[in-house]
């Protein structure tokens, strides 16, 4: 190595170690910990890692909920962005730890103020718990038909806050998600779409009740949306004071319009009767008077 090589080698040393002096230069200090231009480099580069980090989770994670179909959009929505606030957190506390904060003081600062606004906000903290269950439990999503405060509704679309449904009278209906997390929910889609419709009629005393199970069985299995998973059941369900009453159960995986179902349950026994020859009983009373009180009526009208 020639002489102004050599040179150049020590002033290519000399000028690094002088940039290097540079960045651990004092700046100030933070809790006893000296911050310099190396510590805010670093802070730096984490901030970015972590930037980076989150998005290449948050890809991720969409791209796993769309392909096995596990959320709704909006729900892969909601929680991806959680996990991005999630990873930003982790990630601003290590730079702020890394520049000498004493986060223990943060923490105790920052649950002292979660505990003022809960208290001022608690419907809402409540409903964003509420959120967060559901989408991790899934036992109410998007498509179901709930009941709920004696509504049918189907669910539309789930946020953290409320869930969005529509009513059988076509109005939108924004339900809170501590509504269907507190109270009783009635799920009719669940685990399938099965569901039992019944109608109950009474017959007077005098039908012959086999006729009647048979019409019943006829109608039953006659209606078009019923299920073939199984089968109709028909019971003399009680003897009432002017009527046999029967039940009839028939099951269909469409509740969304049971009420239409209903119906049509009702007026095909109704006209099956009819053609059948079948009265339905409907309430009703005879008098009967005792021979004392007939003879004195008679002998009033003789009188008159």
């Amino acid at each position: 190595m020639s002489v102004r090589e050599r040179n150049l080698c020590i002033n290519l040393t000399e000028r690094w170690r002088q940039g290097l002096a540079v960045l651990d230069v004092r700046l100030f200090e933070i809790g006893g910990t000296p911050v310099s231009i190396s510590t805010l480099v670093s802070v730096a580069l984490i901030i970015l890692a972590t930037v980076l980090l989150s998005k290449l989770l948050q890809k991720g994670f969409e791209r796993v909920m769309k392909r096995r179909d596990i959320l709704d959009a909006g729900s892969v929505t909601v929680a991806s962005r959680l996990l991005h606030y999630a990873v930003l957190s982790i990630g601003f506390a290590i730079a702020l730890q890394t520049m000498g904060i004493n986060l223990t003081a943060l923490f105790a600062a920052g649950a002292l103020f979660a505990v003022a606004i809960g208290f001022a906000m608690q419907n809402l903290t409540a409903n964003f718990v509420s959120g967060l269950i559901l989408l991790a439990e899934r036992a109410v999503k998007p498509g179901d038909i709930v009941e709920v405060n004696g509504q049918i509704v189907q669910i539309k679309r789930m946020g953290i806050r409320a869930a969005i449904g529509r009513t059988l009278n076509e109005e939108d209906l924004i339900i809170p998600s501590s509504e269907l997390v507190q109270s009783t929910v009635k799920n009719y889609t669940l685990r399938d779409a099965l569901t039992r419709l019944r109608a109950q009629v009474g017959v007077t005393y005098g039908s012959d009740m086999a006729l009647v199970r048979r019409t019943l069985e006829t109608v039953a299995e006659g209606v078009s949306w019923r299920s073939g998973k199984v089968q109709p059941a028909i019971y003399m369900w009680e003897f009432g004071n002017s009527s046999v009453v029967f039940e009839v159960s028939v099951w269909t995986e469409d509740p969304w319009h049971r009420q239409r179902h209903r119906s049509e349950l009702h007026e095909a026994i109704w006209w099956s009767f009819k053609e059948a020859g079948i009265t339905i009983a409907f309430p009703q009373v005879d008098v009967h008077l005792d021979n004392p009180v007939v003879e004195s009526l008679q002998a009033m009208r003789h009188v008159g």
